[in-house]
């Protein structure tokens, strides 16, 4: 079974309570320390993630997990898409994305909602496409969330997912398993107001199935054409998938 991971293990709230709670948190230093964090890489990792959604050219795109809104505004000035919805759970991280798309054009073909990703406010065969970036592990049912994903999503309509994962090869594992329960804790001590926060993303990113477990996971909600692509030694998975 697999292990699950709280940001606040002393709390008596659920996984999703807790979510919310840690990202109202870190929401106004949270862009900046995901750069130190990733070393710069995580923009290099949307870039792919925006390419293959323009590709597709979708008329709606949905971004869950948005938090600041980082990729929500990319498919808004990159893609043709007239709508993108992006959503999260955390009101002080959507707050940031409406702070950053005020006042510009873009703002006509963006909107950011507050909502639970495991019962999306949307109906069936809503949007052409439909991404999660950094945030599918903070699910607090995996399965329930890919699956309400699978239903607003249209017919063809594509799926990617960005996510960290655990780099299998020597030395990448070990610099890995290094860095994520070293370093990475330590960053947030320093520079973050929440002190668990970051101890916690490490955590869930180390007991989340990853590469081939994810993709039996994303067949078996119903999904087709699955994939996953590493990225940078393996430390962070794009998966891909349609309906």
């Amino acid at each position: 079974m697999e292990k699950k991971i709280t940001p606040y293990k002393d709390s008596s709230e659920g996984k999703k309570k807790q979510v919310e709670q840690m990202f109202d948190a870190i929401s106004e230093n949270y862009d900046g320390l995901n750069r130190i964090i990733s070393l710069g890489s995580d923009i290099k990792w949307r870039k792919k993630v925006i390419k293959m959604v323009a590709e597709k050219k979708p008329k709606t795109i949905l971004d869950i997990a948005t938090g600041t809104g980082d990729l929500a505004i990319q498919f808004a000035e990159k893609t043709s898409a007239e709508k993108i919805v992006g959503l999260d759970l955390s009101e002080g991280m959507l707050s940031v994305a409406r702070k950053k798309v005020s006042g510009k054009p873009i703002s006509k073909n963006i909107e950011f909602v507050q909502a639970d990703s495991e019962a999306l406010p949307f109906g069936d065969n809503t949007f052409d496409a439909i991404t999660v970036s950094f945030g599918i592990r903070n699910f607090e049912n995996l399965e329930k969330g890919l699956s309400e994903i699978f239903r607003v999503l249209k017919k063809d309509g594509i799926f990617v997912v960005l996510e960290t994962s655990v780099p299998t090869k020597f030395p990448f594992k070990q610099g890995y398993h290094f860095y994520s329960k070293t370093i990475l804790p330590l960053i947030g001590k320093v520079f973050s107001k929440d002190k668990v926060a970051y101890k916690y993303l490490s955590e869930s990113a180390s007991v989340f199935p990853h590469g081939e477990k994810l993709n039996n996971i994303l067949r078996k909600i119903g999904f087709n054409e699955v994939k996953n692509i590493p990225q940078t030694f393996g430390v962070a998975t794009i998966y891909n998938a349609t309906k």
